[in-house]
C-alpha cells in the first residue's frame, strides 16, 4: 500500500511538471503569436505610410508636370521662335526618359523580337560586311569626284588625311595586330559629323546657335569678375579671360553633381563603343575628353585605371592630348576664335582619337572590361549643389595659376629666343631669324597638306609649331590677333608679313590648334595617371586635394613634374613604367588626331 502511495505521488508530481510545462510553452506560443502580429501590424502601417508618401510623390509629379506643361504651351503660343530653344530641350528630355522606360520595361520582349534578325545578320556577315564596305567606298569616291571637281584644293585636304593615315601606320607599335574596325569607324564618324557640321545647312545652324548661346553664357562671367576687378576686366588678360576658367569649372562641378555629364557622356560612349567596338573603359574617358581636361576624365574610370591595358592606357592618354578642357574652351572663345568651330572640333576629335590611338598601338592584350555593365562611372562627394558649386570654383585655382604663369613663362622664354637666335643669325648674316620663323619652315607641309594656300601655310606653320612646343593659349592668342586684323580691314601684307588669314584658314587652323598636345602637357599627364595609380586606395577628396597640388606645383617645366611624379609613382613601378613609355607615343598621336580633324575640316569647308 505504502509503495503503491508512493507510486502515485510521483505520477502526481510528473502530471504536474508536464502540465506547468504544457502551460509555459502556450504562454510563450501566445507571446510569440502576440508579437508576430504586432510585427505584422508594423510592416502594414509602416507599408500604409510608404503607399502614402508614394501616392503623394506621385501627385507632387503630375502637379510638376501638368505646370510645365502648361508653360510649354504658353511660350510655344506667345512666341515660338523664342521658344525653339525650350522645344529642343524638352524633345530631347523626352525621347530620352522613353528609351530609358522602353528598355526597362520592354528590352527583352523587343529583343526576342528581334533575335531570328539577329541570326540572320551574324549568319551572313562576312558578305553584309563586305557590301558595306564597297558601298561605302565608291560613296566616298563619287563623292570626292564630284565634290573637288569644284574645288580641287579639298582634294589636297583628303590627300592629308591619308598621310598622316599611313604616317601612323609605319610607326605602329604592333603593325600586325590591327584592327581596322575601330580605325575606319571612328575616321567615318568623325568625316560623317564634319559633313554634318560644316556642309549641311542643319548643322551648320545647331553648333552656330549653339556656340552663340555659349558665348551669351560666358558673358555671365562678367557680373562676378567686374564686381571684383572693377575696369581691370576690360584691358588685362587676367582679369578678362582666366575668370571664365573659374565660371565654367563650376557650372560643370556642378552638372557633375547633378549626374547630367554622366549621363550625357555615358550616351557618347554608348554610340563609339557598338560601332568602334573598344571597351567601355577607354571609350567612357574619351568621351569625357569632350567636356573635361586631360586629368579630370581619368576620374571617370578611376577604380578601373589599375587593370588596364597598354594599349587602353594609351587610348586614354591620346584622348587627353587630342581634346581641351571646357574651361580652356571658354577663354579661347573670350579671344575671339569661332565657339562653333571649336566645339565641333572638340566633338569630332573624339571618335578620331580612338581610332588613330587603336592605329598607333594595337590591342595586343585581353581586355577584363568586355561589358559596360559592371561598369560605374565615379562621381564626387559633395553633399548639395552649393558645395559642388562651391567645389569647382576652389579646383579651378591651380588651372588658372597654371595657366598664368605657363604664359608669363613661355612668352618670356620665346622672346629669349627670339633674341638668342638673332644674335646668332647676325653673325653670319640672318639678323630676322626667329622661333616662329624657323617652324613656319619645319611645319608649312604640314599645313600646305591640310588645305591650306601655299602662301598661308607659313603662318599656319607658326601657329602649329607655336601650340607644339609651348602651348595652346599662346596659338590661340595668335591667331586672334591675326582673326582682328582681318575684321579691321588691314592690308593682307605689311613689310612681307601676313596680317591676316582667309576665313578657311582661320577655321582649319582652329581646328588643328585644338588639343593640348604639346610638350608643356607632359609633366602634367605623368603626373595625373601616375597619381590615380598610386592614391587608389584613398578617398575621392584627397585624391583631389592631390590633384591640385600637382597643377600648383607644376611651374612650366614639364621636366621638373616629370622627375617630381615619378619619383612620387615608385610605389606603383610597373604603372608607372607603362605611362612614361607611352606618353611620348601618346603626344605624337594626339598631335595627329588635331591634324587629322583639320584635314576633315578642310575637305568639308
Amino acid at each position: 500500500m505504502q509503495d503503491f502511495l508512493l507510486l502515485q505521488s510521483s505520477w502526481l508530481s510528473r502530471f504536474h511538471c508536464v502540465t506547468e510545462k504544457t502551460k509555459q510553452n502556450r504562454a510563450k506560443q501566445n507571446k510569440t503569436r502576440k508579437g508576430t502580429d504586432c510585427m505584422k501590424t508594423t510592416i502594414y502601417n509602416h507599408q500604409g505610410k510608404n503607399a502614402v508618401k508614394k501616392q503623394h510623390f506621385i501627385f507632387c509629379c503630375l502637379l510638376c508636370c501638368a505646370g510645365y506643361v502648361a508653360f510649354f504651351i504658353a511660350a510655344c503660343v506667345l512666341d515660338f521662335q523664342r521658344a525653339i530653344a525650350l522645344v529642343v530641350l524638352t524633345s530631347l528630355a523626352v525621347v530620352s526618359k522613353s528609351y530609358d522606360l522602353l528598355k526597362k520595361y520592354k528590352g527583352d520582349s523587343i529583343k526576342q523580337c528581334f533575335k531570328p534578325a539577329g541570326r540572320w545578320f551574324n549568319s551572313n556577315l562576312k558578305w553584309i560586311k563586305w557590301v558595306f564596305i564597297i558601298l561605302v567606298v565608291g560613296l566616298l569616291v563619287v563623292w570626292l569626284a564630284v565634290d573637288t571637281s569644284k574645288r580641287p584644293d579639298q582634294l589636297i585636304s583628303f590627300g592629308g588625311v591619308c598621310m598622316f593615315i599611313v604616317l601612323v601606320f609605319l610607326l605602329s607599335a604592333h603593325r600586325t595586330e590591327v584592327s581596322w574596325r575601330p580605325v575606319f569607324w571612328g575616321l567615318g564618324l568623325q568625316f560623317c559629323m564634319g559633313l554634318f557640321i560644316i556642309r549641311t545647312d542643319p548643322g551648320f545652324i545647331a553648333f552656330n546657335w549653339l556656340g552663340k548661346q555659349v558665348q551669351i553664357f560666358l558673358d555671365y562671367t562678367k557680373a562676378g569678375s567686374s564686381f571684383v576687378f572693377g575696369n581691370l576686366i576690360t584691358d588685362i588678360f587676367a582679369f578678362q579671360a582666366l575668370p571664365i576658367v573659374v565660371f565654367f569649372s563650376s557650372v560643370m562641378s556642378v552638372l557633375y553633381f547633378l549626374g547630367i555629364m554622366q549621363w550625357l557622356i555615358l550616351k557618347i560612349s554608348w554610340v563609339m563603343q557598338i560601332t568602334l567596338g573598344t571597351s567601355p573603359t577607354e571609350t567612357l574617358s574619351v568621351a569625357g575628353n569632350i567636356f573635361v581636361g586631360q586629368t579630370e576624365a581619368p576620374l571617370l574610370i578611376r577604380p578601373y585605371l589599375k587593370d588596364m591595358t597598354k594599349s587602353e592606357i594609351h587610348a586614354v592618354m591620346t584622348g587627353g592630348f587630342a581634346t581641351i578642357a571646357g574651361s580652356v574652351m571658354g577663354a579661347f572663345i573670350s579671344f575671339g576664335i569661332d565657339a562653333s568651330s571649336l566645339l565641333s572640333a572638340s566633338v569630332m576629335a573624339a571618335p578620331c582619337a580612338l581610332a588613330i590611338a587603336k592605329l598607333s598601338y594595337p590591342e595586343t592584350e585581353e581586355s577584363q572590361f568586355k561589358s559596360k555593365k559592371n561598369i560605374k562611372v565615379a562621381c564626387g562627394d559633395e553633399k548639395n549643389i552649393l558645395e559642388a558649386a562651391s567645389g569647382g570654383a576652389s579646383a579651378s585655382i591651380g588651372l588658372v595659376a597654371n595657366i598664368a604663369v605657363n604664359l608669363i613663362a613661355f612668352l618670356a622664354i620665346l622672346d629669349f629666343v627670339n633674341a638668342s637666335l638673332r644674335w646668332l643669325g647676325g653673325m653670319v648674316g640672318y639678323p630676322t631669324v626667329t622661333f616662329q620663323m624657323i617652324c613656319s619652315y619645319v611645319f608649312m607641309p604640314v599645313a600646305f597638306m591640310m588645305g591650306i594656300p601655299y602662301d598661308e601655310s607659313f603662318t599656319v606653320a607658326e601657329l602649329i609649331g607655336t601650340k607644339l612646343f609651348l602651348n595652346e593659349f599662346l596659338a590661340y592668342e595668335k591667331l586672334s590677333h591675326l582673326k582682328d586684323n582681318r575684321l579691321s580691314g588691314l592690308d593682307e601684307v605689311i613689310n612681307g608679313e601676313r596680317q591676316w588669314l582667309s576665313v578657311r584658314s582661320e577655321i582649319i587652323s582652329t581646328y588643328a590648334l585644338c588639343g593640348f598636345a604639346n610638350f608643356s602637357s607632359l609633366g602634367i599627364v605623368i603626373g595625373g595617371l601616375c597619381e590615380y595609380f598610386t592614391r587608389f586606395f584613398s578617398r575621392v577628396r584627397v585624391l583631389h586635394m592631390l590633384r591640385r597640388q600637382w597643377y600648383a606645383l607644376y611651374p612650366g617645366s614639364c621636366f621638373c613634374l616629370m622627375s617630381i611624379s615619378c619619383s612620387k609613382a615608385a610605389i606603383c613601378p610597373p604603372k608607372k613604367r607603362v605611362v612614361s613609355d607611352l606618353v611620348l607615343r601618346a603626344l605624337f598621336t594626339g598631335t595627329c588626331v588635331s591634324l587629322v580633324n583639320a584635314c576633315i575640316a578642310g575637305e568639308s569647308f
